[in-house]
């Protein structure tokens, strides 16, 4: 059957992430990078506010695509076609982005619905061969054409009126899943019969971030290379690396690897990858790239004058990180970190101090709370390793 081959072929084996995958994470890096520089020039309240939908909207249009990616097969023609013309609509998303409250709200919310209905359409063709991924897709083409036309309207509106009905179109699209997507006389979808290959969403999502540690070193390269390279300089650029290891250790030294083992012997995958690969990485993301705007600060002004701006993404992206692998764990092993409790509390127990403090001496107290996090979860998983090796 024509929909059955453009499914993948799934043989127990893990579905390797394809190149055409990796090409279309490309338009992810601008996105992610434009969201930093946007935070970075309106550190206000609403600059904020903005920059959290921006940022929820971009991983909502990537994660989608890499759910969509984990059914449908990309080394198919049509597959493929489909890929390059959601990277168009991304491309134009990113490019919008920083003036997406502005002057194009309207080449913004058009080409994010495009994104998310195109593909979504596309996919409810694909499956109709599937009853069952055929029935959750009708009901999410509903959910997700209800809110591209909020998306669309917002665009044209004022500022604020656009704000309140983008805000409404994210409410709309993050309760889907958890709400199953329910509809009047379709009812709600089960998890049991998202068939996910968990190996494939736990590469996709390491991915991702990934993407996003990736710009936070495209920001302390571009940022010191255009200062004078003194003490101070040279020191909190070493810190903010130093940081960006301790994030990437935190996150690949074990639990990322062992998550998509815990998915593929679930007896429900579908409502595990929707709880650990949805909604938590979210977090996870947004805390690299407030650190990575902390970065640029402190590195620019070392040992400048410290004030509660600075203070709050110095700490509050680290803590978020931190949060976001909180959630994650839970999510997923239903356990609470320990290590990752301690951190958080930590950089709680930093913030009084905080004003006293200079920017370097600030990123370098929560870069040695990061690498206390990731010691200790190294210590941790080789305890592990060593009791499973003796069982």
């Amino acid at each position: 059957m024509a929909a059955r081959s453009l499914l993948r072929h799934r043989d127990g084996q893990h579905a390797r992430v394809g190149f055409v995958e990796l090409f279309f994470d490309l338009v992810f890096v601008f996105a992610v990078t434009q969201i930093a520089h946007t935070l970075l020039e309106h550190l206000t309240p609403l600059g904020v506010l903005q920059a959290t939908m921006m940022l929820m909207t971009v991983w909502w249009g990537w994660v989608y695509t890499a759910w969509a990616t984990n059914w449908l097969d990309p080394e198919r023609a049509r597959v493929r076609l489909l890929l390059f013309g959601l990277m168009a609509a991304g491309l134009v998303m990113s490019a919008a982005l920083p003036e997406a409250f502005g002057s194009k709200g309207v080449a913004f919310g058009c080409a994010f619905a495009a994104l998310q209905f195109g593909r979504t359409l596309f996919v409810l063709w694909a499956v109709r061969g599937e009853r069952a991924l055929f029935i959750n897709f009708v009901r999410m083409s509903t959910w997700l054409g209800t809110s591209a036309a909020l998306w669309i309207w917002g665009g044209f509106m004022p500022v604020e009126l656009r704000t309140a009905l983008w805000g409404a179109a994210l409410l709309i699209e993050y309760i889907g899943p958890a709400a199953s997507f329910w509809l009047p006389g379709l009812g709600r979808s089960h998890t049991s019969d998202w068939n996910v290959e968990g190996g494939h969403m736990a590469e996709r999502t390491g991915l991702f971030v990934i993407i996003a540690l990736g710009e936070s070193i495209l920001v302390l390269g571009a940022t010191f290379a255009k200062l004078a390279w003194t003490q101070d300089v040279v020191l909190a650029m070493v810190a903010a690396f130093v940081g960006a290891i301790a994030m990437w250790w935190i996150y690949f030294a074990g639990a990322a690897d062992a998550a998509s083992h815990v998915i593929e012997k679930s007896d429900d995958p579908g409502r595990l990858a929707r709880r650990a690969y949805t909604y938590a990485p979210l977090l996870l993301v947004a805390g690299i790239i407030v650190t990575a705007v902390g970065d640029e600060l402190s590195i620019a002004h070392p040992l400048g004058h410290m004030d509660w701006k600075t203070a709050a993404v110095l700490l509050g992206g680290p803590a978020l990180f931190l949060f976001g692998g909180l959630v994650f764990k839970l999510a997923i092993f239903g356990v609470w970190s320990p290590s990752r409790l301690t951190g958080m509390a930590l950089l709680a127990a930093l913030a009084p101090f905080a004003l006293q403090l200079t920017p370097l001496g600030l990123a370098s107290a929560a870069t040695a709370v990061m690498l206390i996090v990731a010691g200790w979860e190294t210590v941790h998983i080789a305890q592990v390793n060593k009791r499973v090796e003796e069982a």
